[in-house]
């Protein structure tokens, strides 16, 4: 193999390794993607990971984009004193120097709207997250099972 081969095939296998993928600066880390299989298409899905950053500055996010769905936006659930349960976009997220931000169900997730295919348990999709600063991060999300509540099914 020639050198631009293997560089190629190196920075491949750096991104499509599972568990931690760094962005351009090496500062962000995202760790333990993962979303539930959605209903057809007419259901918005959701994807969820923790997203740390190891640098010495904030770091904000600001976008979401996949082939997957046209609409994307950080979507933070809670539930009233009342016990009503209520949705609505969250902005960008800033990350403050060595702090996570962990996107899980019941809080903070990323949602996937308008989907252009369903998710289907057993296969992945790219999710691109975008930073303030101009960069970009790429990782594969795993789609589990309809019920699944973590990371781990």
């Amino acid at each position: 193999m020639d050198r631009m081969t293997l560089a190629a095939l190196a920075a491949l296998v750096a991104f499509s390794a599972p568990g931690k993928v760094f962005a351009g600066s090496e500062d962000v880390v995202v760790e333990q993607p993962w979303a539930r299989a959605s209903i057809g298409v007419s259901r918005p899905g959701a994807a969820y990971m923790t997203v740390l950053n190891k640098g010495e500055e904030a770091v904000t996010l600001t976008g979401l984009s996949t082939p997957l769905a046209k609409m994307l936006e950080i979507h933070r659930s809670s539930t009233t004193a009342e016990g009503l349960s209520t949705m609505a976009p969250a902005g960008e997220i800033t990350i403050s120097p060595g702090e996570s931000v962990a996107l899980e169900p019941g809080g903070l997730h990323a949602m996937l709207m308008r989907l252009q295919t369903a998710m289907i348990e057993g296969e992945t999709f790219p999710l691109t997250l975008a930073f303030s600063d101009g960069g970009e991060v790429t990782v594969d999300v795993p789609i589990l099972g309809i019920a699944a509540r973590g990371p781990e099914g």
